[in-house]
């Protein structure tokens, strides 16, 4: 929830364009929050067979994103839209960077949903 809120106060508030690769990104948090919210309601664990690709999929484009910002190489590449994947508009501590953060947000996730399928299959007879 804190990611998908970050990213609307980010873009919403803030008035952040997101380039194209934030829009993917949010592609696989958003649906993330809403899922995993509905499973923690209902404390059902049969959705982690699910939630596990979408968040490793999101992790994926997180990491590339930030690889993209983060690596010397040709700008040509970047320009994936309106805005360039290269913007940086968020620079904390010069290195946090908004990918990074859903990158964060993405991994916590993932170890989450993995320690909970771990733990559910032990108790599993």
């Amino acid at each position: 929830m804190l990611a998908t809120a970050g990213s609307l106060y980010l873009s919403e508030v803030m008035h952040f364009l997101p380039c194209s690769l934030c829009w993917f990104q949010r592609i696989f948090m958003y649906p993330l929050a809403l899922l995993l919210g509905i499973a923690y309601a209902k404390g059902d664990a049969g959705c982690i067979a699910y939630a596990i690709p979408i968040a490793a999929i999101g992790c994926g484009f997180s990491l590339y994103h930030t690889v993209l910002q983060k690596l010397p190489h040709d700008s040509a590449l970047a320009a994936c839209g309106p805005v360039s994947c290269q913007g940086d508009y968020l620079n904390w501590f010069g290195f946090i960077t908004i990918p990074m953060l859903a990158m964060a947000a993405f991994s916590i996730i993932l170890t989450a949903l993995l320690r909970i399928r771990k733990l559910d299959m032990e108790d599993s007879p």
